[in-house]
């Protein structure tokens, strides 16, 4: 990431940089600093108390799929999909969990996939120890179980069907929880069978491996020199699947890794997902990989590939033996804020909102709260009051806001606030906030979330003021940020790659330390996309490819995760028993429609919503699910209280729903408005009233046309009347071509539109 790489530069002995200095306990960025130890009273971030001698000098991989197995005394289980697995003292688990459906008290149900009945892989000739994680590709890990003096490791993968062992001397042992018998399914002497519980387990032994039954345990007595094994559970117990098994075992998965690539042309998305092997014996270099549904609908590359699949939690991993496929996404695009409304029948009402949201700018930038979240929050609150003051022509009120935000942002940035400070940790190599909002500290929680709002707010003013955004005045600290969330160099010492992202999974997680039988999770979906379209726009104002090609991978790439696993919008991932709508938490081994802080109705709708602004269009993609999912609020709301509980107030973010109902249908969106209703605490009445007024002048968004440039945005009428946006955060002028042939001339640094009429 070479933006950053120009203002800050870490070495194992210290910092070499530019434009930042050292003091005793503070580091220089720019015009702010960092401190290099957190204030007596604060909290720590947490110990990586599980890495292997190898990972010590790279900075820890919070917030991933894994990183239980760093930061738990216990054994944690990990859902790599589709198993799960667990490194014990006791023994390497693996389990392919089935479903169960749970009844809630708020009458609908949960869907988990417990970790249960697993087959346990232990060595015979000296004991297990507690895992510890030893090596992290993109989507792999290898865990090691041995001693100072014997090697036992495991090598887990997200979609691989197999469990890759390495032992270094004595035979293995494999139990199944419950009682099992040998099957006879093939006859490759290599390859142990065994079913239990319905399902039938598969270990892949090297050639001469002699195989005993020990009890309730089988032990698999390894040929000197070949300390190797696979494990799988087979998707059925037909002979070809078993054949088709065993051709790929011997392909062990040693390193993952992915490739993006931003066709600007095209504004497609192309990533490639490739898996390195070595082969333990015979000539197949290529592994089985399991695609999630992300991976493979609609997906022509890999359509007649695709040769057998498990059920899941993640819906259908189908399987595909080669070492390499690729996805192509359409990027849909987004500008920074919408034109001023100059022809509406609310323009007096949009008048007097904005007046009253100026005057009470100060204390809506943090009515509740007083951590990054919520000063976050607020202050990308009034930036968007900001933009429509500004649109609508009074620029008064616009500076006025303006410098109302930068003040905010200097008392945060410089280090010298007596409450409020950033925290540079070298040890597991972050950016912390205080005071602490969320464990976002101790369990290392939320930084994209929290931090997405404050490059989004540095972004915008560096719009309007691109020196005080320099990296000598308060932009080195923005890209500090970014490096904590969005690093996109592996192995490093002073952030880890892309720290909460899942490549595979195609979403990022929450949890920074992921603990729990559930696994790691992920509520609010929609505030990861206001994270990675920030990335976005701060790239584009300062020129940075290699940034804005992350942002729109990241941005792609998630909004393609949500309409599976959020929304299920091609009905292909959520079991029959699930009664809502919509996955409000997604969690490796469940999901469910609830919240942590409240069992609301409107409240656990739109988490996955807040906050929407112009780079929220996505939630317009599929309409027919935007009207499913509002129709349940009436029936939802109604078995809220009959349990003898309220909502408070009971109009509770009735601008969201209003402005996501806009996405689809702007005058039913607008009807939904209340000028006096509850507004969300990141939304203000003037961001939403002039939000639904535009959607109404231009029409949804229309998806249908695409440009050759990253801030744009396309509108459609029912008439038939076509608008065309784009933002120039450049210094010269540019012209932008759209996919249906409209050309706009966007002048450096402003917001051009057209209309033309086409068919409705």
């Amino acid at each position: 990431m070479t933006h950053l790489i120009r203002f800050l530069t870490f070495t194992l002995s210290g910092f070499m940089f530019s434009g930042i200095a050292w003091a005793q306990s503070s580091l220089s960025v720019g015009a702010g600093q960092v401190l290099l130890t957190p204030r007596s009273a604060d909290n720590a971030p947490p110990q990586a108390i599980g890495l292997a001698d190898r990972m010590k000098g790279q900075a820890v991989a919070t917030n991933q799929w894994y990183s239980g197995l760093i930061f738990s005394r216990q054994p944690e289980v990990l859902f790599a999909q589709p198993y799960s697995v667990r490194a014990a003292a006791t023994g390497f688990e693996m389990s392919l969990p089935t479903r169960q459906v749970i009844p809630t008290e708020r009458r609908d149900t949960e869907i988990h996939y417990p970790h249960r009945l697993p087959l346990v892989i232990s060595p015979v000739t000296f004991n297990a120890t507690q895992g510890k994680l030893a090596k992290a590709s993109d989507w792999s890990i290898d865990i090691s179980m041995g001693t100072p003096t014997d090697r036992f490791d495991l090598t887990v993968a997200h979609g691989s069907p197999y469990v890759f062992g390495r032992i270094s001397q004595g035979p293995v042992a494999f139990q199944t929880s419950n009682s099992s018998h040998r099957t006879h399914i093939g006859n490759d002497d290599r390859v142990l069978t065994l079913s239990s519980n319905g399902q039938t387990f598969a270990i892949f032994g090297p050639s001469g491996v002699r195989w005993e039954q020990a009890g309730a345990k089988w032990l698999a007595h390894l040929p000197p020199g070949k300390g190797y094994f696979s494990a799988a559970v087979l998707p059925d117990n037909r002979p070809e699947t078993l054949a088709l098994f065993t051709r790929h075992a011997y392909a062990f998965v040693t390193q993952t890794q992915v490739k993006w690539q931003f066709d600007q042309t095209n504004s497609t998305v192309k990533t490639d997902y490739v898996v390195t092997t070595e082969v333990m014996e015979g000539k197949e270099s290529k592994t089985l990989q399991g695609l999630y549904p992300h991976h493979w609908h609609q997906n022509p590359s890999v359509a007649d590939q695709l040769l057998g699949q498990y059920e899941t939690i993640r819906g259908a991993i189908r399987l595909l033996a080669n070492n390499q496929f690729s996805t192509q996404l359409t990027y849909r695009g987004f500008v920074p804020f919408w034109p001023a409304v100059k022809q509406h029948p609310r323009l007096g009402e949009l008048a007097d909102v904005m007046k009253a949201d100026v005057r009470n700018a100060r204390r809506n930038m943090l009515q509740i709260g007083n951590g990054p979240y919520w000063q976050g929050k607020g202050l990308q609150r009034i930036t968007k009051v900001m933009d429509v003051a500004e649109q609508q022509g009074d620029t008064e009120a616009a500076k006025r806001l303006q410098s109302l935000i930068k003040s905010r942002i200097e008392q945060w940035f410089s280090g010298k606030d007596r409450n409020t400070y950033f925290h540079l940790d070298k040890t597991l190599g972050t950016v912390l906030a205080y005071p602490e909002e969320y464990f976002a500290v101790e369990q290392m929680n939320d930084h994209h979330f929290h931090y997405g709002y404050w490059i989004r707010t540095m972004a915008d003013l560096a719009l309007r003021d691109p020196d005080w955004a320099s990296d000598a005045q308060w932009g080195a600290m923005t890209n500090l940020l970014i490096r904590d969330i969005a690093t996109d160099e592996r192995g490093r010492a002073d952030f880890p790659f892309l720290r909460t992202f899942d490549i595979y999974e195609g979403h990022s997680w929450a949890s920074g330390v992921g603990l729990g039988d559930l696994g790691n999770n992920q509520e609010s979906s929609s505030e990861a996309i206001n994270a990675w379209a920030a990335l976005i726009l701060w790239a584009e104002i300062r020129g940075d490819k290699a940034l804005r090609d992350l942002g729109i991978y990241l941005y792609t790439t998630e909004i393609e995760a949500i309409r599976h696993y959020w929304f299920d919008v091609h009905n292909l991932v959520f079991a029959p028993e699930y009664k809502n709508k919509e996955v409000s938490m997604l969690f490796g081994g469940a999901y469910k429609h609830n919240t942590w802080w409240t069992d609301e109705p409107r409240q656990i709708k739109g988490i996955n919503l807040l906050p929407i602004s112009t780079s929220s269009t996505y939630l317009g993609l599929d309409p027919e699910h935007t009207r499913r999912s509002l129709a349940t609020l009436p029936e939802d709301t109604r078995i809220y209280e009959s349990r003898g509980k309220r909502a408070n107030p009971t109009d509770m973010w009735q601008d969201l729903f209003a402005k996501y109902m806009g996405l689809t249908d702007p005058s039913a969106g607008l009807k939904m408005w209340d000028r006096w209703g509850a507004v969300e605490l990141g939304d203000t009445r003037t961001h939403a009233l002039h939000f639904l007024m535009s959607l109404e002048n231009m029409g949804p968004p229309d998806f249908s046309v695409t440009a050759d440039h990253a801030l744009h945005a396309v509108f459609k009428r029912k008439d038939g009347q076509r608008t065309y946006l784009a933002f120039n955060a450049g210094i010269k002028q540019r012209t932008v071509k759209f996919s249906d042939g409209q050309v706009l001339e966007v002048p450096a640094g402003r917001l051009a539109q057209t209309t033309r009429q086409v068919i409705p």
